[in-house]
């Protein structure tokens, strides 16, 4: 199957990337993973249209990050806005500027080692692994030093700080919550005074 062919053809459901001339379907997702990944991913939009950033996608909108390489469907990723210019209406030719990847229990060594390989190649400047599942609860974020490799960067107090995404920061136990409050993380980033001034611009 070429890559032409893969963006074109439509799976019955779950992750689908195509990866050495071949479409890999992959086990669906579960609850647990998703409410992280629905967290996110309604947390980084809001930051983002907020600051005017660039844009936010997921799953299943395919990214090549390499040409000529495999197509991936990241869980989460951002593309600033002086990179836009990579997206089509199919897929993101290019690297994304940040990819989130929510590990699942067939994941594991693809999210932390084919993906980190991958991303790191294609020059992906932030990538975090996030792992929800019981007795596990990790997130490992990842930046790109000067001799272009991933390093591990820390999360101090429990707090992230995003490099990609000026101004942004994660408290990681947002990830574990249950029923974690969108609204609430977000006006604890950017100031309450700030999301209330937002959402009554926003008002018709």
């Amino acid at each position: 199957m070429s890559f032409e062919e893969f963006l074109t053809w439509d799976p019955e459901g779950g992750l689908t990337e195509w990866i050495n001339g071949e479409a890999v379907q992959y086990m669906a997702a579960t609850n647990t993973h998703q409410k992280v990944v629905e967290f996110l991913t309604a947390l980084l939009k809001l930051f983002v249209r907020i600051e005017r950033l660039g844009q936010i996608f997921t799953g299943p909108y395919t990214m090549r990050a390499i040409e000529g390489g495999s197509g991936r469907e990241p869980d989460v990723f951002f593309v600033s806005t002086a990179n836009l210019s990579r997206v089509t209406d199919k897929v993101l030719n290019g690297p994304a500027d940040l990819v989130i990847e929510v590990v699942s229990d067939d994941s594991v060594n693809r999210d932390r080692v084919e993906k980190f390989d991958e991303y790191e190649a294609a020059g992906i400047p932030e990538y975090w692994v996030i792992d929800p599942r019981p007795h596990r609860k990790r997130a490992d974020f990842f930046v790109r030093n000067a001799d272009g490799r991933y390093q591990q960067a820390p999360a101090s107090g429990g707090v992230y700080r995003s490099q990609v995404l000026p101004g942004f920061w994660l408290k990681v136990d947002w990830l574990w919550e249950e029923n974690a409050d969108v609204l609430a993380a977000l006006a604890a980033i950017v100031g309450a005074e700030r999301l209330i001034e937002v959402m009554r611009e926003d008002r018709p």
